[in-house]
C-alpha cells in the first residue's frame, strides 16, 4: 500500500473542507481551492480527518493513491500558511521591479520582459545597491505559484561557466571548468 496515499489528513480548525461527487472544495484563511479526483479513489471525512483508498493494487490506481492525498494536503496547508518562492538574479545590469502584478525584468536582453502574473499571487521584487535583485512569489496555490516560478526562470536559466541567470533562492549549480590555454 502507498505510505503516502494511506496517511490521513487532519483538517485544521478554521479550514472547511467539502466533498461533491469527484470535487473536493478547501476554504482556508487565506483562499478556497477546488481540486476534481478521480472517482475510483473513494474519500473518507469524518471528525476532522480525511482519508484516501484505493479499489485495487492496480499501477494506475496506486498512483493516484499518493498523487490525491498530496494535492489535496498541498490545498490545506496552501489556504492556512500559504506557500512562498524566492528567486535571485545573478548577473551584471539584471534588475527586476514589480508595479501591481506586472513583473520587469532587465536580464541582458536589448528589451526588458514584462510579465503580468495572476491575481492569486502576492508579487515583490526590489533591486538593492550591492545585492543581487529578487523576486519574492506567495500564494495559497502550490501548483500555480510554482508553474509562475519555474516560467520566470526560464527566461534565463543559471549557465554553468559563470552562474549568471534566475535562480531559486539557496540552489546550487553546478560549476564547469572552462576552457584552458593551449601551449
Amino acid at each position: 500500500m502507498s505510505r503516502i496515499g494511506k496517511a490521513p489528513i487532519t483538517v485544521p480548525s478554521g479550514v472547511t473542507l467539502s466533498i461533491e461527487g469527484a470535487t473536493v472544495t478547501v476554504k482556508g484563511p487565506k483562499g478556497e481551492l477546488k481540486e476534481v479526483i478521480d472517482p475510483e479513489i473513494t474519500m473518507d471525512y469524518q471528525d476532522n480527518v480525511l482519508t484516501f483508498d484505493r479499489p485495487s493494487d492496480h499501477k494506475d490506481h496506486r498512483s493516484k493513491h499518493g498523487l490525491y492525498r498530496s494535492l489535496v494536503n498541498n490545498m490545506i496547508v496552501g489556504v492556512t500558511e500559504g506557500y512562498a518562492i524566492s528567486l535571485e538574479l545573478i548577473g551584471v545590469g539584471f534588475r527586476a521591479s514589480s508595479q501591481g502584478q506586472q513583473l520587469t525584468l532587465a536580464l541582458g536582453y536589448s528589451h526588458p520582459i514584462v510579465m503580468m502574473l495572476p491575481a492569486e499571487i502576492k508579487l515583490e521584487a526590489d533591486t538593492k545597491k550591492g545585492a543581487n535583485p529578487y523576486v519574492k512569489l506567495s500564494s495559497h496555490d502550490k501548483q500555480l505559484i510554482g508553474t509562475v516560478a519555474a516560467k520566470i526562470r526560464s527566461l534565463r536559466k543559471p549557465e554553468p561557466y559563470k552562474g549568471k541567470g534566475i535562480r531559486y533562492m539557496g540552489e546550487q549549480v553546478r560549476r564547469k571548468a572552462g576552457k584552458t590555454a593551449a601551449k
